[in-house]
């Protein structure tokens, strides 16, 4: 117990001693505030990323994504001088003006060479006769999704199961391709 009280007296001590450069407490909190809050969001956007791939896992096998729902095609294979985004396939039951982690829209898959579709990322939608184009963005993990004209809607794209340099939440993928595709779109998203 002595030795407590002496270790508190001596932080208590040298806490007094930095001099007027030191800011009091108030100002400390204060500047550790903004770190603190984008620390906690940016966990947050990890456990919803995390809970995206958990529900989105089994659909790896594109005949587990057509029987849970995501069976109508949307798109042919997209790309743009960005990138690719691949084939869409959409659960159209779930394009109802809402935005939920556990429920995307839209799942993207890339042609590969052995014929096979390759999950790499998904989209949320909401079209404009839900979410007027006029009205302020719909925003889901900290990110205000893009207005898409061409498709009157607005996207926002999670590429959880292929890395994108251009970001998570970017809307196309320089190391996605349509070369094993039939039908491609090539477009501006």
């Amino acid at each position: 117990m002595t030795r407590t009280v002496a270790l508190l007296a001596a932080i208590a001590f040298l806490g007094g001693c930095g001099g007027e450069d030191s800011p009091t407490s108030t100002e400390a909190t204060a500047q550790l505030q903004p770190k603190a809050f984008a620390s906690a969001a940016q966990a947050a956007v990890n456990q919803d990323l995390a809970t995206l791939r958990q529900v989105t896992a089994s659909f790896h096998n594109f005949a587990a994504a057509t029987a849970a729902g995501w069976a109508a095609q949307i798109t042919p294979c997209m790309e743009s001088p960005e990138g690719g985004m691949g084939f869409h396939y959409g659960n159209v039951g779930l394009i109802d003006g809402t935005a939920r982690v556990d429920q995307p829209e839209l799942l993207l898959y890339e042609p590969e060479s052995n014929g096979q579709l390759r999950l790499v990322a998904v989209e949320y939608i909401i079209p404009y006769t839900f979410h007027s184009r006029d009205a302020a963005p719909p925003v889901l993990f900290g990110q205000e999704f893009q207005q898409v004209d061409a498709f009157q809607l607005w996207g926002l794209h999670a590429w959880v199961w292929k890395n994108n340099p251009s970001g998570t939440f970017a809307a196309w993928n320089p190391l996605v391709n349509c070369a094993n595709a039939t039908a491609t779109s090539r477009m501006s998203h």
